[in-house]
């Protein structure tokens, strides 16, 4: 039973490992393309406040409302462990085909495919379900819109300054945006491992020790948390170079300011839902707002093309990772009896 919490534990840090580099290009792809900072010194930028967000983020709502997605009568390891393998799979995919998706949608629809598997409809709590499926197309949205909003005062605050200077002052800007951006990702993404490993934590403990107490009631050991964002910080030292450029430049060409305007969008938009618990995706809240940079100038600035197929892949994110759970789940329930 200890070997499987562990096994567990492994396979869901590495995923968070993954995270990180899968979605370094959210912080530094527009300060990258912008030239604001070198690859390598933004992504050591970036990891910074990855691990920085420990310090800042003390309540973990979000791994409350992970840690809410299965019916707890049908929690198991063999559940969580399909729904680590499916979420591992995607996200290297994705990686690997230079899709920006999403690793919190491809960890819920990993532990909804697993759960369904095991018990059916019965076997999934609907609400944080239903709640990450409605702010997959909100959060884009929001940040869509602060963004432009963001943009347009911006640029008209800026209309009488010099072009050198201004554009000088929003590259010192874009330090501090992309900080927050990353602090955001740091303090959102790693709270979704938080709450796989506290629901495994929570299994063992009720099977070993007989607890009858709720995961709900489960208090968070103080080394996961450490642990859970040192690993995103590792993953985003390690960049995720096939995806920078997607963000970057395919979406639409970004300045200084319109990095700063994009970035300060995004991460308004994540913040706000980290206070709430909502595990929202950081790569759909900042294409919007990358979106919402573009449309200021002229829609046609916007490589629709591009977005369209950025939006099927996250359409597909939870549904086919889902569905890989729902196989990985069968083939260890009838390979281990």
């Amino acid at each position: 039973m200890f070997t499987f919490l562990i096994i567990i534990i492994v396979l869901a840090l590495i995923f968070d490992y993954i995270n990180g580099f899968h979605d370094a290009a959210n912080s530094i792809a527009t300060i990258v393309s912008t030239k604001v900072l070198t690859p390598f010194q933004a992504v050591l930028w970036a990891a910074a406040f990855n691990f920085i967000a420990f310090f800042i983020f003390r309540e973990h709502k979000v791994a409350g409302t992970i840690a809410n997605i299965i019916s707890e009568n049908f929690i198991t390891f063999k559940v969580l462990l399909a729904a680590v393998i499916a979420a591992i799979f995607w996200d290297l995919l994705t990686w690997y085909s230079g899709i920006p998706s999403s690793s919190s949608h491809t960890l819920i629809g990993g532990l909804a495919g697993a759960a369904i598997a095991a018990g059916g409809v019965a076997g999934i709590n609907t609400h944080p379900i239903i709640l990450a499926a409605l702010f997959m197309v909100i959060s884009p949205v929001i940040g869509l819109i602060f963004a432009f909003l963001i943009t347009l005062v911006t640029v008209n605050l800026a209309k009488n300054s010099r072009p050198v200077k201004a554009d000088k002052w929003f590259k010192r800007l874009q330090l501090l945006s992309s900080a927050s951006l990353s602090l955001a990702h740091g303090g959102g993404d790693s709270q979704k491992t938080m709450g796989l490993i506290l629901t495994a934590i929570w299994f063992y403990n009720k099977q070993v020790n007989g607890s009858h107490a709720s995961v709900h009631d489960m208090n968070m050991p103080g080394w996961l948390p450490l642990a859970c964002y040192s690993a995103i910080a590792l993953g985003t030292m390690s960049g995720g170079w096939r995806i920078v450029k997607t963000m970057g430049t395919r979406i639409t060409k970004v300045t200084p300011l319109e990095g700063v305007c994009a970035e300060t969008a995004g991460a308004f938009t994540i913040f706000l839902t980290i206070f709430f618990g909502i595990p929202v995706s950081t790569t759909h809240t900042l294409t919007g707002a990358i979106i919402g940079v573009g449309a200021t100038k002229r829609l046609s600035a916007v490589r629709w093309g591009v977005t369209i197929n950025l939006v099927w892949a996250w359409i597909l994110t939870i549904p086919v990772s889902a569905l890989v759970a729902a196989v990985v789940y069968l083939l260890i329930h009838f390979t281990t009896g």
